[in-house]
C-alpha cells in the first residue's frame, strides 16, 4: 500500500540540550548530546525536536 504522507518534505530530528545559563545547543544523535550533557556536569535538559 502506497504512503499518503501529504507530499511534504520529510521531517528531520535534532536533539536539543538547553543548559541552565539559557544556551542551546544542538546535536544530530542523542549520544552527542548526552556526552555533551556529561562535560557540562549533567545538567542541562535533551529534548527532541522535529524540524
Amino acid at each position: 500500500m502506497a504512503c499518503n504522507c501529504g507530499g511534504g518534505s520529510p521531517q528531520t530530528v535534532v536533539y536539543q540540550l538547553s543548559l541552565p545559563d539559557g544556551t542551546v545547543r544542538e546535536y544530530v544523535t542523542y549520544q552527542e548530546a548526552l556526552a555533551a550533557q556529561r562535560r557540562e556536569g549533567g545538567a542541562g535538559t535533551i529534548t527532541v525536536v522535529s524540524r
